[in-house]
């Protein structure tokens, strides 16, 4: 499953390896409200045709009308504004207010877009630089921190795994997990040390390591933009990789069970030399509560926790797994049920 960044990439490589004229839009600044975050990319044909998207739909309607018109004429980037006005935010779909400005640029075999699809497929964070004078691209290393950066000379953008996922674990659950992480542009490592559950396991772009957790968490240097989430339900697996996990600086350390195991969990995990502030920071029971069931359900249960929690957002004590669950069990106990008081058993 390949991210939107990189569909993009690869249908533009195909555009062009064919001899077609194509373009690459990516939204460069916003200003107000946008559909569409700094960095979000589309790619635009001769013939109209288009993959991934830079706002709600209007705009990307008005790059393909102009190349229905005129075809893809551009020899150079440039920059264009979208928004300006409240009749323009209007007729292009932007909220009350918003203003879109987008590089176009022009793309041939110089843009260097299969060097920069080969390095993305070694799991390299790649800095692609282009010259907005003159249209050439240079490609270099990027870190996990750096962002979109503008100026009148150059636009810098990143391509890459920004963000790492540490499944433990190589199951049913972890497959659907790991399908939907890659497709969110993680690298998303699966670690399980046992050959029964390893043998067979498989999921395009993942990376399976046979190790024992708690050695994998040490070795990958985990960092702010990393995630851990143990999945094996086996003490022995979990909870020194868990344990090393909270002491890191990863965003988010989860682990799945039920209430009464994520308590037991919580306890044994005192026992090592963690401080209640590390504890602290272990999710579980991982995920938002979603009544999920299958698999599939509780990967996108996890992920929405995952990513509320990437994305700094606080959710409300009811959307928690513990905390639904336990208002179900109390609604539906027999001592909240609203009898008459002469029915009651005292």
């Amino acid at each position: 499953m390949d991210s939107i960044d990189l569909e993009v990439l690869k249908t533009c490589s195909d555009w062009i390896a064919a001899g077609k004229q194509c373009e690459l839009v990516t939204v460069i600044r916003t200003w107000g409200s946008s559909p569409r975050p700094e960095g979000a990319t589309l790619g635009i044909c001769e013939d109209g045709r288009v993959v991934g998207s830079v706002s709600g739909g209007c705009i990307e309607d008005d790059l393909i009308a102009r190349a229905h018109e005129s075809g893809i004429t551009r020899t150079q980037p440039e920059i264009v504004t979208y928004g300006i006005t409240a009749d323009e935010a209007h007729r292009f779909g932007l909220p009350c207010g918003g203003t879109i400005q987008l590089a176009i640029e022009p793309l041939s075999a110089l843009s260097r877009i299969d060097e920069l699809i080969t390095k993305l497929g070694q799991g390299e964070l790649v800095a692609r630089r282009v010259d907005l004078q003159s249209g050439e691209v240079t490609l270099g290393p990027a870190k996990a921190g750096m962002s979109l950066q503008v100026s009148e000379a150059a636009l810098t953008t990143i391509h890459g795994p920004r963000w790492r996922l540490l499944i433990i674990g190589a199951g049913q659950l972890s497959r659907f997990l790991a399908q939907i992480a890659v497709g969110m542009d993680y690298a998303v490592t699966v670690c399980d040390p046992r050959e029964e559950y390893r043998d067979g396991w498989s999921v395009e772009g993942v990376h399976v390591v046979h190790a024992m957790p708690d050695d994998l968490v040490m070795d990958m240097r985990l960092d702010s933009r990393s995630a851990v989430v143990a999945l094996t339900h086996d003490p022995k697996l979990d909870d020194l990789a868990l344990m090393e996990a909270l002491k890191s600086e990863a965003f988010y350390v989860g682990a799945i069970g039920s209430r009464s195991n994520d308590q037991k969990r919580r306890e044994r995990l005192l026992e090592f030399d963690l401080t209640p502030e590390q504890l602290a920071k272990l999710h579980g029971p991982i995920g938002v509560y979603i009544g999920s069931k299958t698999p599939s359900e509780i990967a996108i249960s996890i992920l929405a926790e995952l990513t509320a929690v990437k994305n700094s957002v606080e959710l409300p004590d009811i959307m928690q797994v513990r905390t639904a669950k336990e208002a179900a069990n109390t609604e539906a106990s027999p001592d909240a049920c609203l009898l008459d008081p002469a029915q009651r058993i005292v």
